[in-house]
């Protein structure tokens, strides 16, 4: 038991820090501290974690009365709701004091919004881990690698854009109604990656190719924008 516990976490949690330090090193010049890192990656696997399944839950409790259907009310909660309440919660931990202070390149949004969904997916590992398990192992390390991949990197990548979001407006000192649309398009990305994977029967395996192909393309695009900045 002590083993089969100490693997799920190692498996939940390793692959989500490794990518944190491969975001953050990605700047060259001027790295982010760590520990308003390790700041956001903990909100991200706790707080962010926290409120979202409570948005969620009553969210999903408000709209079970229109989608009576248990299958299209699982539809809406996982294209729909679950992204809402994620991307809302997760890229909060910029407006910690001790990572908003140290917001002071463009770059900086990009790198601790992408910490804090990996937070959050380290987590969320944790849970369907957890279910993984009683599966067997192989069929834990199998799907516990993709999930390492996909989901870990679509967190990054997802509140990421937001986190360019509250950076920009942090350091430019506007509106926070100008993170909207990087809201959007960070809800849109997660919701795209939750309807990709969920398609049904033939098009599972589409929905999965095409689903890692939006990871990898996010992902690429986060980081070269972090490379871009930096030089500036």
């Amino acid at each position: 038991m002590w083993k089969e516990l100490a693997l799920l976490i190692g498996c939940a949690f390793l692959p989500p820090i490794i990518y944190a330090v491969w975001i953050r090193n990605t700047e060259k010049i001027h790295r982010e501290a760590w520990r308003p890192i390790i700041v956001c990656f903990l909100w991200g696997a706790t707080i962010a974690i926290i409120a979202s399944l409570i948005l969620e839950v009553l969210l999903s409790m408000s709209v079970a009365i229109t989608f009576t259907e248990a299958s299209l009310l699982s539809f809406v909660v996982v294209v729909f709701i679950a992204p809402f309440a994620e991307e809302l919660t997760k890229p909060l931990a910029l407006r910690l004091r001790s990572v908003r202070r140290e917001l002071d390149e463009l770059e900086d949004g990009l790198i601790y919004g992408a910490v804090a969904g990996l937070g959050f997916s380290a987590t969320e590992n944790l849970f369907y881990g957890w279910d993984f398990l009683s599966e067997g192992i192989l069929f834990f390390l199998v799907l516990i690698a993709i999930r390492s991949f996909g989901a870990c990197l679509l967190h990054a990548a997802a509140t990421a854009f937001t986190g360019y979001g509250y950076g920009r407006a942090i350091i430019q000192r506007t509106s926070m109604i100008r993170v909207i649309p990087y809201f959007f398009v960070a809800m849109v990305m997660h919701a795209s990656y939750n309807f990709l994977v969920s398609l049904p029967q033939y098009g599972l395996y589409l929905g999965f190719i095409a689903a890692m192909v939006l990871v990898v393309v996010s992902i690429r695009w986060v980081r070269k924008k972090i490379r871009l900045l930096d030089g500036q």
